[in-house]
């Protein structure tokens, strides 16, 4: 997955010479995720991971291999869209549902909140080795080459995953006429309210300061050294994980979560003003310390508030929350970065970033409740 979406860009700005119209291919498979993400967690809540996980890991795929096939053989720009949209609404959501698998194992222990830090820290490391692999593959293998690896890469992870039958949750079934129907109302979670939207602006500051810093690197001369940098962005993220994963913390997790927020858009901002290559590989570092923790008290906030038999949902909308705040500024960012440069780029990245911190605020009162208590 740290793979896949920079693969992506690197395969049709290779192939076109820019990087908007890559940026919104990988939009529009970031937005068929976010749209298909929920829908398929209501499958598994009520079919089971191994059942869904198959058949759709067949159809990603097939929609990969096409979308490789549609570049390299210089088709039409618009012919890129349907099997990239499509790749996008059907690649395995496997970090929802290994933490929904930790939740099942240890709800009500406080061994859980060890057990999201340690997945946020798996997380980050493979963003720490993929960004760097995927863009030596494409710009120093072939352009395709970064793609097709993350594609194998799902494959084979998935199929290894589905393949561990005893860690499966157990099926939520409906026990009569109306439950199915009632327990498909409402949101799966309270939270969401807030979550949602400040998860979808994280994902545009995401994407925007990925690709910034493709064109920032490729401004000095060195373009394959920007993996390397956002592996960086990661490392510093992994670092700060396992840090906050290995304390027990006092302060409620709501306030840890906008206290973390906060610090990540303050050293973001700062991006657009480095000079060289240099003194941003140490800046993203640094800022890349509060990331983890923010994402794991975003999952903690909202597996404490999940509803009965809809855990992998509500863990997946913020999934989807980040899936559509890619595609908005994945679509956007890229124009930005052809029309005004890299630094242009960074600062749209970190007004996106005040806009979640903002809403964040805003909305903290929503984002507290008694139950949270228990779980934290």
């Amino acid at each position: 997955m740290s793979m896949f979406g920079l693969g992506t860009v690197l395969l049709i700005s290779a192939a076109t010479g820019t990087y908007g119209v890559a940026g919104t291919v990988s939009a529009a498979g970031s937005l068929c995720y976010a749209v298909s993400a929920p829908r398929i967690a209501r499958l598994v809540d009520t079919h089971g991971q191994r059942r869904v996980l198959r058949p759709l890991l067949a159809i990603f795929a097939v929609s990969t291999a096409a979308l490789i096939a549609a570049v390299q053989l210089q088709a039409p720009t618009w012919a890129f869209f349907a099997p990239g949209a499509i790749a996008g609404a059907t690649m395995p959501s496997l970090g929802t549902m290994v933490r929904t698998r930790w939740s099942a194992l240890l709800t009500g222990s406080p061994l859980l909140h060890t057990a999201f830090s340690f997945e946020s820290v798996a997380d980050e490391l493979c963003f720490v080795i993929g960004p760097a692999a995927v863009t030596l593959l494409a710009t120093e293998v072939f352009p395709a080459a970064g793609v097709g690896a993350a594609a194998l890469l799902c494959l084979a992870g998935t199929l290894w995953f589905t393949a561990q039958r005893r860690t499966e949750p157990p099926v939520m079934r409906a026990e009569g006429p109306g439950a199915r129907t009632a327990k498909a109302k409402g949101a799966a979670a309270p939270g969401l309210v807030v979550l949602a939207p400040v998860y979808l602006l994280l994902g545009a500051m995401f994407v925007s300061i990925d690709l910034s810093t493709v064109s920032f690197a490729q401004h000095f001369g060195h373009k394959p050294l920007a993996g390397f940098i956002l592996g960086t962005y990661a490392l510093g993220s992994a670092t700060g994980g396992l840090w906050y994963g290995s304390r027990q913390w006092r302060a409620p997790v709501e306030n840890r979560f906008a206290v973390t927020l906060v610090l990540t858009v303050i050293g973001e901002a700062t991006f657009w003003a480095q000079p060289n290559l240099i003194a941003l590989t140490c800046c993203i570092y640094l800022c890349g310390l509060t990331i983890a923790p923010t994402l794991i008290a975003g999952f903690s906030l909202l597996e404490a508030q999940a509803k009965p038999g809809r855990r992998t949902e509500a863990m997946s909308w913020l999934s989807s929350g980040i899936g559509v705040g890619l595609a908005l500024g994945a679509s956007v960012v890229g124009f930005i970065i052809d029309g005004h440069g890299p630094r242009a780029g960074y600062v749209f990245a970190a007004a996106c970033g005040a806009a979640s911190a903002v809403t964040c605020l805003l909305g903290l009162r929503r984002l507290r409740s008694p139950a949270l208590l228990p779980h934290d």
